[in-house]
């Protein structure tokens, strides 16, 4: 179906491929790395997550819009992808807790979609070649023209994209989860306030929900912030959140979460880039994946245990340069056998490669936070 004055538009990759489609959202040209997420849901999730700051997004669902936007459903304050792709776009949303239609969203941030094009295809090119910058574009026309655009963007690679996302200034997040997510443990009203330092890498909105949910005061803090800054609060746990670009690159925050680590001596949790930032700062190395993990249904775990997870990164941990002697994987990708989960032999630290707070996704995963919280609890008791 296409929207009364809809324009024509062109994607083109960087090896040359063209999918001719047309526009929905904000005009103009837009280039990035060209990657697909399989989930069925959580669309503006997806766009407004700082994860994947500089990419346009293949929705691999054919149908997207179907259920508008909403700010609830929001995971930062502005969309963060520079494009989305779509084989279907729905004219007309249907739910009730929906505010916009998805084209006038992105018009509104100033975010150009196609759609009509053939995605299962594009997919399949991403898979077999790998993930790509590419443009999209309503004013260049000519292949040949889009893809000279294309050609003089830099790679994902070595990229620091975290400094585009990270707090200006340090706040404090107080609200917990929706109440349809509080199947889960919950603290016992009792209980004195835990108070954990978040260092924002790019945090997505529910990952702090999921910590004010379990009982905790969470300060929210810039990526530069020093570690002798951090631990003027005297937290009780320090949090390394996700965020986008390639870990290696975010020299700083390895800096500071190896200085954590040598002088903190409290429980530490790291999801997503959190999660490589500490690998890193211990020895390890990172290497950017073919085409990444972007889904709601990324079997992990070890010894015959399963979670189903929700994930969104481009690089992962290469296992051979952990240090066996300190750090033990706890969780694989079960299909593809890469890291998913690290923790220390002696210290209170562990990190994973996916998301526990889902949004979207499934739930399978939530038992992490309430794990930071106890080690924190007998952290406590210890000290």
């Amino acid at each position: 179906m296409l929207f009364s004055g809809a324009k024509p538009a062109l994607l083109v990759l960087a090896d040359g491929t063209a999918y001719p489609g047309w526009s929905f959202g904000a005009s103009g040209t837009t280039i990035g790395e060209v990657v697909f997420n399989t989930g069925m849901t959580g669309y503006q999730e997806v766009l407004t997550d700082p994860s994947y700051r500089g990419q346009i997004i293949t929705f691999t669902y054919p149908e997207l819009g179907n259920t508008g936007v909403n700010p609830a459903d929001e995971e930062s304050a502005r969309l963060q992808v520079k494009g989305c792709i779509a084989r279907n776009i729905s004219a007309r949303p249907s739910n009730w807790r929906s505010t916009q239609s998805l084209q006038d969203y992105l018009k509104q941030h100033g975010v150009l979609g196609i759609y009509g094009i053939d995605t299962r295809a594009l997919t399949r090119k991403i898979r077999s070649t790998g993930a790509m910058n590419g443009a999209i574009s309503t004013e260049i026309l000519d292949p040949a023209d889009l893809l000279l655009k294309v050609q003089e963007a830099p790679s994902m690679a070595g990229l620091n994209l975290v400094k585009d996302v990270t707090t200006k200034a340090m706040y404090e997040w107080s609200e917990p989860t929706d109440a349809v997510w509080e199947f889960a443990a919950q603290p016992q009203p009792e209980a004195a306030p835990l108070t954990v330092v978040a260092i924002d890498f790019g945090v997505k909105r529910n990952i702090l929900r999921r910590l004010a949910s379990y009982g905790c005061r969470v300060i929210v803090v810039p990526a530069s912030t020093p570690p002798e800054e951090i631990l003027k609060y005297e937290p009780d746990g320090i949090f390394l959140s996700n965020g986008p670009g390639d870990p290696a690159a975010v020299t700083e925050g390895i800096a500071t979460a190896k200085a954590l680590l040598a002088s903190y001596g409290k429980p530490m949790f790291g999801i997503c880039m959190g999660h490589q930032i500490l690998g890193l700062s211990m020895g390890a190395e990172t290497f950017k994946l073919k085409f990444g993990h972007r889904g709601l249904n990324q079997p992990c775990g070890l010894n015959q245990q399963v979670e189903i997870t929700s994930q969104n990164h481009g690089f992962a941990i290469t296992a051979e340069s952990l240090p066996d002697t300190d750090i033990e994987i706890t969780h694989l990708n079960l299909n593809d056998q890469t890291v998913a989960g690290i923790k220390h032999k002696t210290l209170p630290l562990f990190s994973v490669q996916y998301h526990p707070e889902a949004s979207p996704g499934p739930h399978d995963a939530d038992y992490l936070f309430e794990k930071f919280v106890q080690t924190m609890r007998q952290h406590q008791q210890v000290g």
